[in-house]
């Protein structure tokens, strides 16, 4: 008996069937167009933006009457010698994670809520969520500017109201601790909807059947959340708290409107504010890219753990 053969009672098999392994140029050439377009949309701007923060690059460079000198690593040392960054750096980061922990808390809470509440209920809070998040940004921190405005806010009025005299005319944005205070419940009252509706959506595809097994079991609401919900939903909250991680650490538009209100710039500034600060106020090109690079590669080293934890259940999966 040959090797191919099958033994004496053993019904024979056919051969596995040879896959062609000629691979099609068709869908490469397809992913053509969108690869040319994130290359000239992304990669230069990126590769420009490198080049400069090796360069002496100001004013006289951005209107062509000097030319860009090479400088090394001089804008590098420039900006990590400045106690200045160091203190803008940190103050970014505690801001981040403390606004991105503070969205994911509320945005679970909501989408659980979401879940246990009626039809109608849900609708009215998913519509009220929308339109809250589909506010333009402008008119939102405009509203927020009113509710803590030292003589007219809502906030101090209430605060006056149930015996804290002492809030009466007080200026929130002056005070550093107050204006990250306000700062912070604006950028997570516009971050909450989005999270809330990533994972209400992560939470209907929780098995309806495993969490009445558990609770026929004994297990706690606790217990039920901790063993099967976020192990379940587990990819949806990396990916959730990577985005906010990403999003609070660049913020601009809120902490940049908040310093015109009456925010203290030198005590207030963020790294998008500070680099709007160096690049367009001060008109200092190479240091801004500088901190540019500093700063995209602090968003890398804080979301290290996030990448390799959704490229290893991807791997598993």
């Amino acid at each position: 008996m040959t090797d191919t053969e099958a033994p004496p009672g053993v019904p024979a098999t056919a051969p596995p069937p040879v896959r062609n392994r000629r691979r099609r140029p068709a869908p490469y050439l397809l992913l053509v167009p969108a690869l040319a377009t994130l290359l000239l949309g992304l990669g230069y701007p990126l590769v420009r933006q490198v080049a400069m923060s090796f360069q002496e690059f100001g004013l006289a460079q951005q209107f062509g009457t000097a030319d860009p000198g090479w400088i090394g690593f001089d804008n590098y040392v420039e900006i990590l010698s400045d106690p200045t960054t160091w203190a803008v750096i940190a103050r970014s980061v505690v801001f981040c994670f403390a606004a991105a922990s503070l969205t994911l808390v509320i945005g679970m809470g909501v989408a659980l809520l979401m879940r246990s509440i009626s039809t109608v209920a849900r609708l009215i809070l998913q519509v009220s969520m929308l339109a809250a998040w589909a506010t333009p940004l402008i008119a939102s921190l405009t509203v927020w500017n009113w509710l803590f405005d030292t003589r007219y806010g809502v906030v101090n009025w209430l605060l006056v109201k149930i015996g804290f005299e002492g809030m009466e005319g007080y200026s929130w944005l002056a005070n550093p601790w107050t204006f990250f205070l306000v700062a912070g419940v604006i950028v997570v009252w516009m971050s909450v909807p989005f999270v809330a509706f990533s994972l209400y959506a992560a939470l209907t595809q929780v098995p309806e059947e495993t969490l009445e097994a558990a609770q026929l079991d004994g297990a706690s609401r606790t217990q039920r959340f901790r063993h099967i919900i976020v192990p379940t939903i587990r990819p949806v909250l990396s990916i959730v708290m990577l985005l906010q991680i990403v999003w609070d650490l660049r913020v601009f538009a809120q902490i940049k409107y908040l310093q015109g209100a009456g925010g203290t710039v030198s005590e207030t500034n963020l790294l998008g504010t500070y680099l709007y600060q160096l690049g367009i106020a001060q008109s200092e090109y190479g240091v801004a890219s500088a901190v540019a690079m500093v700063m995209l590669l602090l968003t890398l080293g804080l979301t290290f753990g996030y990448v390799r934890s959704l490229l290893r259940e991807e791997r598993a999966s």
